[in-house]
């Protein structure tokens, strides 16, 4: 027996239409999604997606149930199995002693949420009551902020001093635990001691769909550092698949339509003062494919907001590779960049949402970024650079799905290069096509010219590894051995497996080691390049992007090998066949 709190909480931090849209297309009408039923034979859509219920039903043969029960009917999947694929997706692990430790883990859970809406209900109260508070109220007046939008967001305040919350919440060490565990604590084991993770900030709760607070962010009101110190990963809370803001922007809006992505709390709450209600940020990481997926079962347009200058451009680039693939037809992304010496708090409160949402409506379209960003460094009167153009655009066109908008991106290249359409999309065919979801190489630019190519997945660990080489050591060298093996990950692999070979434990190391190789012009420039995340964020960030590389290339390979299996009918398999399959790891997304 699994506990029954477990499977409730995979299902409830389960979104039951990422499950399912992959496996049946589904349409958004409304407040769900429609498709034809996949469990009988019909020509007019009759089966439903509920969002919100998180659960799906078909009006013609009755076929009803959950996330766990689709992937059981439609996948073929014994129980376990199914359970197995969830909770993997969302970071949790089946309780392997099922009979005596499984029952207190779930409660665990279960009593971790519960401690962090008291940690939030604590903070909103020292907003209200605390002789510090006016500090904080002061700070959030001046920012604009009303009272009404301080309790929807319920905004709170950690007050100086570094046991608050703790003498509030820890009346037993069962409670001491869980906000060590909770992330709302620090254990200093060497010194013994205790204290608050938050002192003297404006607190944010980060909450899930559900509406229950899974983490916090603070914003400092002195001149400590960090500005903004997020939760750490904790059994309910992994952030580079939540956004702050989300849960606020559905319940605001039931008929959402578009959402904006920006980079700060304060903006999310600001833009929400003044009646913009669907902005949203990323916890403290760059925009990833988890988000870009989420965002795109809600809406049909994304618009993304950066500064406007260099470190800006390269984030909203970073954005615009990782939505591509996503671009299929109906599908809208923007990016709309603010003065020098702004950001969306402080414009919106200067011009008001008329015309702030006037700058949205007329944000640049994702085509005109494409093409201006490549070509800033061309000069496309010249053949020379209309054939660097073509080829640095048509790897990252090739991201894009099939369909109208790939092919008015193919016009567009053609009328810029003067190049025949039709060429142009026989050399995009003929480029590199993905293979078992294996992304296109994308080339990394730079000015070092170094003729060597990165696909997407590759890069953004690489660029870590370059600025903080020791990171090769999270992994073991089996792990790299098996990054070797695929084309696009192989000079990955390379560079940590001669960190860990040989000790480069610094950039100046590194550089040493390939000095006067093609490879040492790439290490450069990404050290060079202006990094988005904090130091502090790297070690993790590195583990998550590397183990989620790894288990798609694990994925990919024992697929490729049982892929004769999947051909077969399922009243054909032997009992061994079956038992192959359902052996396979299951895919994270």
């Amino acid at each position: 027996m699994i506990p029954p709190d477990f499977i409730d909480d995979v299902l409830a931090r389960t979104d039951i239409v990422e499950i399912i849209e992959p496996r049946v297309a589904l349409k958004r009408t409304g407040q769900n999604y429609t498709g034809l039923c996949p469990f009988h034979t019909e020509k007019s859509p009759s089966f439903s997606v509920s969002q919100d219920k998180q659960f799906y039903y078909c009006f013609g043969c009755q076929a009803s149930g959950s996330a766990l029960k689709f992937l059981m009917e439609f996948d073929r999947m014994d129980f376990l199995a199914a359970v197995e694929l969830l909770a993997g997706r969302v970071g949790l692990t089946v309780p392997e002693d099922r009979q005596s430790g499984s029952d207190e883990s779930a409660r665990r859970r279960k009593t971790i949420y519960e401690i962090l809406d008291q940690a939030a209900a604590v903070y909103r109260e020292e907003l209200r009551g605390h002789e510090s508070r006016d500090r904080a109220v002061t700070y959030l007046k001046g920012r604009g902020m009303s009272g009404a939008v301080a309790r929807d967001f319920s905004l709170g305040y950690a007050p100086p001093g570094w046991t608050n919350l703790y003498d509030k919440l820890a009346q037993s060490n069962y409670e001491r635990d869980l906000l060590i565990e909770s992330g709302m604590v620090v254990e200093n084991a060497e010194e013994n001691k205790t204290y608050d993770r938050f002192r003297d900030r404006i607190m944010f709760p980060i909450r899930d769909l559900r509406g229950r607070t899974i983490a916090f962010g603070g914003r400092v009101l002195g001149d400590s550092k960090p500005k903004y110190l997020n939760s750490p990963e904790t059994p309910v809370f992994h952030k580079g698949r939540e956004l702050y803001g989300l849960y606020e922007a559905r319940q605001r809006n039931k008929n959402l339509t578009r959402l904006m992505v920006v980079e700060g709390y304060m903006d999310v709450v600001a833009l929400a003062q003044f009646g913009i209600n669907y902005a949203v940020a990323t916890l403290g990481t760059a925009t990833r494919e988890e988000h870009i997926e989420r965002l795109y079962r809600l809406v049909s347009q994304i618009i993304f907001c950066f500064d406007g200058d260099p470190p800006g451009t390269a984030a909203a680039w970073k954005a615009l590779q990782v939505v591509l693939p996503f671009m299929s037809d109906g599908r809208s992304a923007k990016f709309l960049f603010v003065p020098d010496g702004e950001d969306p708090d402080t414009l919106v409160r200067k011009e008001g949402r008329e015309k702030f949402e006037l700058r949205l409506d007329q944000a640049t379209a994702l085509d005109v970024f494409f093409f201006s960003h490549l070509a800033q460094d061309l000069d496309t009167s010249s053949m020379e650079g209309k054939a660097a153009l073509s080829k640095l655009a048509i790897p990252l066109i090739n991201l894009i799905p099939e369909g109208v908008f790939k092919q008015l991106m193919i016009d567009e290249l053609a009328t810029r290069t003067g190049l025949d359409a039709e060429k142009l999309l026989k050399v995009a065919r003929e480029t590199k096509p993905a293979v078992a979801g294996r992304p296109r190489d994308v080339p990394v630019r730079n000015d070092g010219n170094t003729g060597i190519s990165l696909s997407r997945r590759a890069e953004a660990p690489l660029a870590m590894l370059a600025r903080q080489p020791e990171l090769a050591l999270e992994l073991d060298d089996a792990s790299y051995q098996l990054l070797s093996q695929v084309d696009d990950c192989s000079l990955l692999a390379e560079i940590a497996l001669a960190v860990r070979q040989h000790e480069l434990l610094s950039p100046g190391l590194l550089l040493g080691y390939f000095h006067g190789k093609p490879e040492a012009k790439l290490i450069r420039s990404l050290i060079e390049k202006e990094q988005l995340l904090d130091v502090s964020a790297l070690r993790e960030e590195y583990i998550d992007s590397m183990n989620r590389l790894l288990h798609g290339l694990e994925f990919q390979l024992k697929q490729a090998l049982n892929y004769p299996l999947f051909q077969k009918p399922f009243s054909e398999l032997t009992a061994e066949e079956r038992r192959q399959i359902n052996d396979l790891p299951r895919k994270k997304t």
